[in-house]
């Protein structure tokens, strides 16, 4: 089954992004995997510091996971499926994408604000041309009626 991937973070635009990717594998007959990615800069600490914070990130996740994945599945009949893994955010999206032939489109939030789009959106665009499979950005400041209408 081909799968839309979206990164879960703790950007705002990450709602907008998760809310397309659901509303199209709804719409298409598609499912969802969600990829959340811990920077190894959380864990230069001491080992079982380390350790710890690691666990703690991973619950965090889970959680927050756990909100999106109960939303999918009571507004939109899709049940996610959550990916976690650590090192730097791009190189495991990529690593994440090649791992995972079922993985169809990447679906990435931009930001709104005058920084940009965000550094995933950033970095990505860079090397969308040598990626294995489209990159859908969605503006984080679509509402979600405008979302329904597009997807």
């Amino acid at each position: 089954m081909r799968k839309f991937l979206v990164v879960l973070d703790d950007s705002r635009e990450c709602l907008n992004a998760m809310r397309f990717a659901a509303m199209r594998a709804t719409n298409t007959g598609a499912g969802v995997e969600i990829l959340a990615v811990i920077p190894p800069e959380e864990f230069n600490h001491w080992i079982g510091v380390g350790d710890i914070m690691r666990e703690e990130a991973r619950e965090r996740i889970h959680a927050h996971f756990e909100v999106f994945a109960k939303w999918m599945r009571d507004r939109q009949g899709v049940d996610p499926e959550l990916v976690i893994r650590e090192g730097e955010p791009v190189a495991q999206i990529v690593a994440q994408i090649s791992d995972d032939p079922d993985i169809g489109v990447l679906v990435l939030g931009a930001g709104t604000d005058k920084k940009g789009p965000g550094p995933l959106v950033t970095q990505l665009t860079r090397t969308a041309g040598s990626l294995p499979v489209p990159v859908t950005i969605v503006p984080g400041d679509l509402s979600k009626e405008r979302l329904s209408e597009i997807t």
